[in-house]
């Protein structure tokens, strides 16, 4: 008979929530400081206009579809090391890192050549607005070139993750907002003989910390992580492709329909891709919780199976679950409560600001329902089971989202508040219920990594 007590309790008890917490709250602290860098450079890039705010949000979801060709090595690395953890392998834990970073290495450099030379013309695709290509090329190039570091930094991410030792992750990010804020004001606006590059220098600053924090991840790894970069290579391959193939595909082709979302809302103006481009990084805000402690519960998950204790795998997900949803109704009620005051901060056109509003109330209730398809995602990614999560993101996305959003656009009245409706509850909404049942059928049980 399955343990059903997990449900049964409302809350986890005291020993499940510390241990949720210790691994999720350090994951937490490095992901919103990189939301709160990222805050921080739309309150830049703000005061250089709505163009510059629209072609700086169109330009970051142009990176991330980049990024997730390689978006799966996060989830391969931590995976595969927490189910090591799990069977007590204490010979050669980074073995799966090691491969990674191989792979990695070999090629995220001509991944950005590539994806930075065609950099202008995927701007015009994306905003029929010829100050967008123009003001925010050499900013996408730079940040393609932040990739290469950015994905090495996913993989340590993923190491430290499944080791228990999220705290390190943290130090890193602490370390690359210390170098990014004061490069961005110096960079963006000039000052110490430097001119001013504009947007261009948020993506210059962009590199440079991911680059420093590449580079500090490597001294930690070789101080906790003993000789990771010895041993072999090749027998390894297959397991981390296996795994990076299919959460790659579907964080591309994920934000790739993220990304077309932005060409759906450029359909209605400039002023409402601007504030679209704040209502994401708000989405990114509160959603912090479910990806923080979505990822401490896939080592949870990931140890588990590793112990063969699918029945402790099951209630840590569940527990999981609780402690996210709560926190992110929390952090929904600024929005739905008070979101003009939020908005201000970010926008300063009246019309952009008027634009965000129904749609920021409108995330700020749904935030939480919504989550719980961010958990049970990353809860299935610690055992393994990639492959559905990719089946049913790419099924709601491309058959619901899209379609729906682009109806919305076209035929209705109803402005960037039926698009974001669409997003909110035809898709998210849809999605989490997917999610849940696979979670509920147990097949990931069954799922072997080698």
């Amino acid at each position: 008979m399955k343990d059903d007590t997990s449900r049964r309790r409302f809350f986890p008890d005291g020993a499940s929530t510390r241990r949720i917490l210790k691994l999720g709250l350090p994951i937490m602290g490095g992901m919103s400081t990189y939301v709160l860098l990222e805050l921080i450079d739309m309150v830049f890039v703000g005061y250089l206009g709505t163009v510059a705010v629209a072609t700086v949000g169109i330009s970051v979801f142009l990176t991330f579809s980049y990024l997730a060709l390689f978006g799966g090595t996060a989830i391969a690395v931590q995976a595969t090391t927490a189910r090591l953890v799990g069977e007590r392998a204490p010979d050669d834990l980074a073995r799966f890192l090691r491969t990674t970073l191989f792979l990695i290495a070999a090629l995220t450099p001509v991944g950005a050549f590539v994806a930075g030379w065609f950099a202008r013309p995927l701007l015009g695709l994306m905003s029929e607005d010829p100050a967008v290509p123009e003001t925010g090329t050499a900013y996408l190039q730079w940040s393609f070139a932040a990739g290469i570091f950015l994905t090495l930094n996913n993989a340590f991410m993923g190491y430290w993750n499944a080791t228990d030792r999220p705290g390190l992750y943290f130090r890193v990010v602490l370390l690359q907002a210390a170098i990014k804020l004061p490069l961005n004001a110096v960079l963006m606006f000039g000052a110490f003989g430097i001119p001013a590059f504009g947007v261009t220098g948020a993506g210059m600053s962009t590199c440079a910390a991911a680059f420093v924090g590449t580079l500090f991840h490597k001294i930690m790894a070789a101080k906790h992580a003993g000789l990771y970069w010895r041993g072999a290579i090749r027998p390894h391959l297959p397991v981390i492709v296996r795994l990076l193939v299919p959460a790659g595909a579907q964080q591309f082709l994920e934000n790739l329909a993220l990304t077309l979302m932005f060409r759906v809302v450029a359909m209605l103006g400039t002023v409402e891709v601007a504030a679209n481009t704040i209502l994401i990084n708000l989405i990114n805000t509160v959603g912090l919780p479910a990806w923080a402690l979505g990822a401490a519960g896939a080592t949870l998950v990931g140890q588990a199976l590793g112990e063969k204790n699918p029945e402790a795998a099951h209630r840590s997900a569940w527990d999981v679950i609780k402690v996210g949803t709560v926190c992110m109704l929390i952090l929904g009620i600024p929005l739905w409560a008070a979101p003009e005051p939020i908005l201000r901060i970010f926008l300063h056109d009246p019309e952009a600001i008027e634009a965000a509003i129904g749609p920021c109330r409108l995330l700020g209730v749904m935030i939480g329902i919504n989550g719980i398809g961010y958990l049970f995602a990353n809860l299935l990614y610690g055992a393994g089971d990639v492959k559905r999560v990719m089946y049913v993101n790419l099924a709601t996305q491309y058959l619901i989202l899209l379609p729906g959003a682009w109806a919305v656009a076209v035929f209705s009245t109803w402005g960037l508040f039926g698009v974001l409706l669409v997003h909110q509850v035809a898709f998210r909404a849809v999605n989490a219920a997917i999610l849940t049942a696979l979670w509920q059928q147990r097949r990931w049980a069954d799922v072997r990594l080698w």
